[in-house]
């Protein structure tokens, strides 16, 4: 039973993250950082809540201050951290500099989310576990799933990407988005029709950046192009936006189509921004 009337809308779960880009000062990461800007896009009732250190918390006040209300920053025992190094735009390193929280009965409890649809933005594979899921399943939710939180391991260093997830995690969730390199582990090799059936998740996202992406559900596959072609341009947390903008069109009542259509035109629009403010 849910813990609430639920409102229809969707709320965005995930840890906040240190980012440290080319060698650069920390900057605020994590889905919540970039949520915020997808979840205005899309209209209708929308929320975010991420996990940092309460020390850490002045990193992410720009965003408070940028995103308002739409945004709640809860505290926690330590905060993810992450380096990135990129050799050109469209090719980086990734290293984890610090694991982050986990998100259990309490901090579901603390965050008390209202609406029909749950978003959750795992950064590591440990972030949320199978048993969180299910909570929100019992709740009355429905819930989304960055798939990175499939593949990347929690441990520390250079980034590790495996297929070692525990397959209970998938029993929950209504919506997994894969990133083409993310799809390719979970199939160990192309990413198809039977690997969308074998997953039994209802409706699966693979996303190809600039090429479109890929939806599937009850038993087939559309493609999706891009709005439009941006090149150029550093592009961390294009996949945040996509996703928490499809979910909020979904919750919305929009059909799968058109919600990855608006996905990707609000990207596409957020990194010709970005090309602009470089310029």
């Amino acid at each position: 039973m849910p813990a609430c009337e639920l409102v229809p809308g969707v709320t965005v779960l995930g840890n906040l993250a240190i980012d440290v880009i080319d060698g650069a000062p920390p900057s605020p990461g994590g889905c919540a950082s970039f949520a915020g800007v997808a979840l205005q896009a899309a209209g209708g009732h929308g929320r975010i809540v991420g996990l940092a250190a309460d020390e850490d918390q002045p990193l992410f006040a720009p965003l408070l201050e940028r995103f308002g209300p739409l945004l709640t920053i809860l505290g926690a025992d330590r905060t993810s951290s992450f380096r990135l190094d990129y050799s050109d735009v469209d090719h980086r390193q990734m290293s984890v500099e610090a694991l982050g929280p986990v998100w259990g009965p309490a901090e579901l409890d603390a965050a008390n989310p209202n609406t029909t649809w749950v978003h959750l933005a795992p950064l590591l594979r440990t972030d949320f576990p199978a048993s969180t899921l299910a909570l929100l399943a019992q709740r009355g939710h429905r819930v989304a799933y960055d798939g990175q939180g499939l593949v990347r391991a929690d441990r520390l260093g250079p980034l590790v990407v495996d297929a070692d997830y525990p397959p209970e995690l998938l029993a929950d969730i209504d919506i997994l988005k894969l990133a083409e390199d993310e799809a390719v582990i979970v199939a160990d090799g192309a990413f198809a029709q039977g690997t969308a059936d074998r997953l039994g998740v209802p409706e699966i996202l693979v996303t190809f950046g600039s090429e479109g992406c890929d939806i599937y559900t009850d038993g087939s596959c559309v493609r999706v192009p891009a709005a439009w072609r941006v090149d150029g341009v550093q592009t961390t947390g294009a996949g945040d936006m996509f996703t928490s903008c499809y979910v909020a069109n979904r919750a919305a009542g929009a059909e799968p189509v058109l919600a990855a259509k608006a996905a990707s035109e609000l990207v596409a629009a957020e990194l010709d921004r970005r090309r602009g403010d470089r310029s």
